[in-house]
C-alpha cells in the first residue's frame, strides 16, 4: 500500500514536473510546439528538462529499478526544476489556457492511475507516461476549436460595426511606436482604441478584438508581427484594413525567414485586404515584384520631405513639407529614428481629416513609450530605459544620443537578438567609440560584442540576477546608463 502510494504521487509530480516545462515553453513560443523545437536558444535544456528524466523513467522501469527512479526525482529532478524555475526572469503565466491544461492533465494522470488498480496492469509501465500524451493531444484539440470560435466571434464583430476604420501597422522594427504614437494623435478627434503592449499575433489579435475592442470605437490600430509567411496575410484577410503602415524591413527576426526578400514579401502581405484605401510605406523598402499597378496606386512613401532636424536628450525638432509648405513640429519623445515614425502617424492624422494646427500640439504632447528611449535622473545617475529597443537602427541611434552625454557612459545590453553577427558587430564598434564600460548579459552575443570592442571596459554577465550588483559596484553618480534592448533569460 505504501509503495502504491508513492508510485502515485511520484509519477504525478514527475508528469506534472515535464508538464509545467513544456508549457512554459510553449507560452514563450505562442504555443507553437515547432518554435519551441527548432527556434529555442538554450536547447540544452531540452535535455536536463525533458528528454533526460524521460529516458531515465524509461530506463529504470525497464529494469525494474524503480527505486532508481524515486531517487533521481525527489533528489536531481525536481530539485533542479524548482532551480530553474526560480531564476528565470520570465515564468509562465497561469492563463486560462494554462489552467486548463494543467486540469486536463490532472484528469488523465488521475484516470491512468485508476486503470492501473483497476486491471492491475502496473507491469506494463510505458503506460504510465500516455497521460502525458493524451493531455498534449486533447489540449491542442479543444484549444483549435475554442479559437475556430474565437475567430468567428471576432469576424462578425467586426462586420457589425461598419463605421470602424482599421489601421494595421506592421514592420521589421518601429511598429509598437507608430502605432502608440499614432493613437495619442488619433484619439485627439476620433473614438480609438489600439491593441494593447506588444500583442501583435494572430491569437492576440482575435482575443483582442473580442475582449478589448468596445462598440462605438471609431479607429482601430492593429499592430501586426509575424515569425514566417502567412502571418501578415492571415491577420489582413481577418482585419480587412483600410489603412496600412509598412514600416521598416530589416534584418529584425532572420533567423525565422532566412532572407531579407521573405521578409519583405512576408510585410507586404498586408495589402491582401479587400477594403484596402491607402498605404504607407517606408521610403526604403523594395516593394516586391508581385503587387500589381492598382495596389501600388494605393501606396504612398514616407517620410516625406524633411529639414532641420535637430534630436538631442532633450527634444526633437524637425520641419515636414506639408501642402507646398514646411510645416514645423516639436516633440519630447527622443531619437532620430522617431521622426519617420511620428511623420507617418502625421501622414495618416491628415488622411483621416485632422487638421495640421491640430496634430502639431497632439505632437508636442506624445507622451514617451515604456521602455522605448525614456530618460530619467535617479540619484545623481541619468538612466535611459531603452529596453524594447531590438534593432540595428534604434540602437546605433540610442548609441549617438548617448555621446552627446558630458560624463562617464555605462551601456547595459544583450546586443541584438533574432538579428545577423553583422549587424552585432556594427553595434560592437559604435559603442566602443562612446561608452567606457559595456555590461554584455546573456551569452547569445556576449563573445562576439566583446571580441569587437577594444576601448570599452566590458563585463560579461550571463545571469541578469547580478546585475543589481554589478551597478552598485561599477556606477556612480554623475554616470549616464543605457539600458539597450532586453532579452529574458531564455535567451
Amino acid at each position: 500500500m505504501v509503495l502504491s502510494i508513492l508510485d502515485f504521487f511520484s509519477h504525478a509530480l514527475f508528469l506534472l514536473g515535464i508538464s509545467y516545462y513544456s508549457i512554459t515553453l510553449l507560452q514563450w513560443y505562442n504555443y507553437n510546439i515547432w518554435r519551441v523545437i527548432t527556434k529555442h536558444h538554450k536547447k540544452i535544456w531540452h535535455f536536463w528538462y525533458f528528454i533526460l528524466p524521460i529516458m531515465v523513467f524509461f530506463v529504470c522501469f525497464a529494469i525494474e529499478w524503480r527505486i532508481i527512479f524515486y531517487v533521481y526525482l525527489y533528489a536531481v529532478y525536481l530539485p533542479m526544476l524548482i532551480f530553474w524555475v526560480l531564476r528565470l526572469d520570465k515564468r509562465v503565466v497561469f492563463t486560462r489556457r494554462v489552467w486548463r491544461f494543467f486540469t486536463i492533465m490532472g484528469i488523465f494522470i488521475v484516470l491512468n492511475e485508476f486503470l492501473f488498480i483497476k486491471f492491475d496492469v502496473a507491469s506494463i509501465y510505458w503506460l504510465w507516461f500516455m497521460p502525458f500524451v493524451f493531455g498534449m493531444v486533447i489540449c491542442e484539440a479543444y484549444e483549435a476549436v475554442l479559437m475556430h470560435n474565437f475567430v468567428m466571434l471576432a469576424r462578425d464583430k467586426i462586420a457589425i460595426m461598419n463605421n470602424l476604420k482599421i489601421i494595421m501597422v506592421t514592420a521589421s522594427f518601429g511598429k509598437t511606436s507608430i502605432k502608440n504614437f499614432l493613437a495619442q494623435i488619433v484619439e485627439g478627434q476620433f473614438s480609438t482604441y489600439f491593441t494593447p503592449r506588444s500583442v501583435n499575433t494572430f491569437k492576440g489579435v482575435v482575443a483582442d478584438i473580442n475582449d478589448g475592442l468596445q462598440f462605438g470605437t471609431d479607429v482601430y490600430i492593429v499592430e501586426a508581427g509575424a515569425r514566417m509567411p502567412g502571418d501578415i496575410k492571415e491577420l489582413a484577410t481577418l482585419l480587412n484594413p483600410q489603412i496600412g503602415i509598412i514600416g521598416e524591413i530589416g534584418n529584425a527576426h532572420i533567423e525565422y525567414f532566412k532572407t531579407l526578400e521573405t521578409t519583405t514579401n512576408t510585410k507586404f502581405e498586408l495589402v491582401e485586404s479587400n477594403r484596402l484605401e491607402k498605404v504607407f510605406v517606408y521610403a526604403k523598402n523594395t516593394i516586391p515584384e508581385n503587387i500589381d499597378s492598382a495596389t501600388k496606386a494605393l501606396m504612398e512613401v514616407y517620410p516625406p520631405k524633411l529639414r532641420n532636424i535637430e534630436a538631442t536628450l532633450e527634444y526633437t525638432r524637425f520641419e515636414i513639407f506639408i501642402n507646398n509648405e514646411w510645416v514645423e513640429f516639436e516633440t519630447y519623445i527622443l531619437g532620430r529614428f522617431n521622426v519617420d515614425n511620428i511623420a507617418v502617424a502625421i501622414m495618416v492624422a491628415l488622411h483621416l481629416g485632422m487638421s495640421i494646427k491640430t496634430i502639431q500640439k497632439l505632437v508636442k504632447k506624445l507622451a514617451p513609450i515604456p521602455h522605448r528611449f525614456n530618460l530619467s535622473v535617479s540619484n545623481g545617475k541619468t538612466i535611459i530605459d531603452d529596453g524594447f529597443n531590438g534593432n540595428i537602427n534604434g540602437m546605433l541611434e540610442g548609441v549617438r544620443l548617448c555621446g552627446l552625454y558630458d560624463g562617464r557612459k555605462v551601456i547595459v545590453t544583450p546586443g541584438i537578438i533574432e538579428c545577423d553577427d553583422e549587424s552585432n558587430i556594427r553595434l560592437a564598434k559604435a559603442i566602443d567609440e562612446v561608452f567606457d564600460l559595456a555590461i554584455i548579459t546573456g551569452d547569445r552575443n556576449s563573445r562576439l560584442l566583446a571580441d569587437n570592442m577594444c576601448k570599452t571596459q566590458k563585463v560579461l554577465l550571463k545571469e541578469k540576477n547580478q546585475l543589481e550588483n554589478i551597478l552598485k559596484g561599477m556606477v556612480g553618480s554623475g554616470d549616464l546608463v543605457y539600458f539597450a534592448n532586453d532579452a529574458p533569460s531564455y535567451i
